[in-house]
């Protein structure tokens, strides 16, 4: 379904403790097998392990790891030897301004960073997924002052994705629960949201 409407790209959650929507790896392998050429799959991982990270994106062959948790570097230099052409995004939990530090941390590691709305500082970690609008005015920043596109996520939908985009200018834009009902992906919602994009 939303390969049919035109997306560049699939969220396959992996082992995700913090979210109820965890695909089992079996099927995220089977589901990055079959996406045709030119849709990217991004393998979710909160994980604060690059070896472990690196074993589960390279299980399921997609060809992208989004790291959730703000991970040691060294971590990334396992990610890096392990799975070499594996491209890297970063994401960024936009809590305050303190994340336009994180962009000197990861820069020189990553492909990209995603911006969202999580909480890393509670008992149980908010890593996305949240339905949650963050600072629209740091994520505008943090995006001029990175050289690495930037995906913007967190609390888009149908009605604010358009003044997202105008305010942030993100190289692009993640979302979830802004196109789900009733726990599913819904595709009347799917539709206004990208007809709001494109």
């Amino acid at each position: 379904m939303a390969i049919s409407y035109g997306v560049d790209a699939l969220g396959l959650l992996g082992s995700m403790p913090s979210s109820p929507r965890g695909t089992d790896m079996e099927l995220a392998r089977d589901i990055a097998g079959s996406s045709p050429p030119g849709v990217e799959t991004f393998l979710l991982s909160e994980s604060f392990s690059g070896h472990e990270i690196a074993k589960h994106a390279a299980y399921c062959g997609t060809t992208t790891i989004q790291i959730v948790q703000h991970i040691e570097v060294h971590e990334y230099e396992h990610i890096v030897e392990q799975i070499p052409n594996v491209k890297r995004v970063q994401v960024v939990h936009v809590e305050d301004r303190n994340a336009l530090g994180l962009i000197e941390t990861y820069e020189p590691f990553v492909h990209a960073f995603i911006l969202d709305s999580g909480m890393t500082g509670t008992t149980v970690a908010g890593l996305g997924g949240t339905g949650r609008v963050h600072d629209w005015a740091i994520s505008s920043e943090f995006a001029r002052r990175t050289s690495k596109p930037v995906y913007l996520a967190g609390g888009l939908n149908p009605h604010n994705v358009k003044n997202a985009i105008s305010t942030v200018a993100p190289f692009g834009v993640d979302v979830c629960s802004g196109v789900r009902r009733n726990k599913k992906l819904d595709a009347q919602l799917l539709d206004n949201f990208t007809s709001n994009v494109f």
